[in-house]
Parts: C-alpha cells; structure tokens; sequence
C-alpha cells in the first residue's frame, strides 16, 4: 500500500483529473467577470502575495532565431510587476488620475485552451505537487470613448497554487501577446 506523499509524487508533471481541470475553468471564468465588471480590488485576492506577473515583448525573427524573438527577464517587458506594484495601478484608476483610464474602458476577456498539470517540483524550484501549471490561450477585447477598439490576444502560462482556506491563487503568470507592435494609445488592462 503506497503512502499518501507517494501519491501526490506520483502527480507530479501528470495532467490533473477533470474535476481540477473544472476548478481552474471556474477560477479563470471568476477572474475574467471581475475584470470585465471593474472589480481590479477583487481580483488582487486572486493573486498570491509574491505574485510574478509578467508580459515580456517579442520581436519578429527568421525561424533560425526564434529563441531570441521573446524577451527574456531584465529586457524589455510591457508588464513586470508584484502585487503591491499591481495593487498601486489600482489605487492610481481609483484616484481619478489615470487620464487614459477616465472613462473606463469596457473590456471583455475570453479564456480558452485551457490545459492543467501538477507542478513538478524538480522542474520548477520553490513549488509543491499540490500547485498548478496551467497554459490558456485569451482574447481580451477594449473599447473606450466612441471609437477606441483593441483587441488583445495571446497566451497565458500560470502557477496556481493552492491555498490553506481552499480556493486558488495566482502565483505566477506570463502572458505572451501574439502581436509585437501594439495599436493601442496605452496598455490599462490587466491580462
């Protein structure tokens, strides 16, 4: 008979059953609601207290030279941020000062591939087999004033992890944009 810690190994890297698959839909289908409603200071709840939240840029290369065509950590980056940096943008909208945000801007954010791992902890240092390593495709589409359109598409990758009251927390997550150059007058929108 194996001991519980040998069945938690045992998921490390393996797909999570369809019942967890189910919660982190519901999670990301919560999270889009509160963005989409304007709700920033809820959705910081679902951000883990040592958030890594980045959105590198990328840049058009040969096939040859892929690897080089997405920044890497220290190069550029339209968004790289913690929680308390996410949580003084926030602050910033609510203060009236945000120009670009006044009035705000109605967004509508779709989640969609979404697949669900178990972390293995020898591939990712300082998480356990009880978090998440999640890859999901997204379309966030802007509108604001009259005229104002963008839409935002990409990929997500995310830890999430498990906390101690149940639920899940957004621990890490990269977004990857599928455009290099962005038509929008500004990026105030959160992914």
């Amino acid at each position: 008979m194996s001991t519980g810690t040998e069945q938690i190994r045992s998921r490390a890297g393996a797909r999570a059953d369809r019942d967890t698959h189910f919660e982190v839909e519901q999670f990301y289908y919560e999270e889009a609601a509160l963005l989409d409603d304007g709700r920033f200071a809820d959705w910081l709840d679902l951000l883990a207290d040592d958030l890594d939240y980045w959105m590198p840029t990328r840049s058009n290369r040969l096939r040859r030279q892929q690897a080089l065509s997405v920044a890497a950590r220290g190069e550029a980056a339209f968004y790289d941020e913690s929680k308390e940096s996410l949580a003084w943008r926030i602050r910033r909208f609510d203060s009236g000062m945000a120009w670009a945000e006044d009035p705000p801007s109605r967004t509508r954010h779709l989640v969609t591939n979404v697949t669900v791992s178990h972390i293995d902890p020898a591939e990712h240092d300082g998480f356990t087999e009880d978090d998440l390593w999640v890859r999901s495709a997204f379309l966030d589409y802007r509108n604001r004033l009259e005229r104002e359109e963008n839409v935002f598409a990409g990929g997500r990758t995310d830890v999430l992890r498990r906390v101690e009251h149940g639920g899940l927390r957004v621990a890490r997550r990269t977004i990857l944009l599928d455009q290099n150059i962005l038509q929008a007058k500004n990026l105030s929108t959160f992914f």
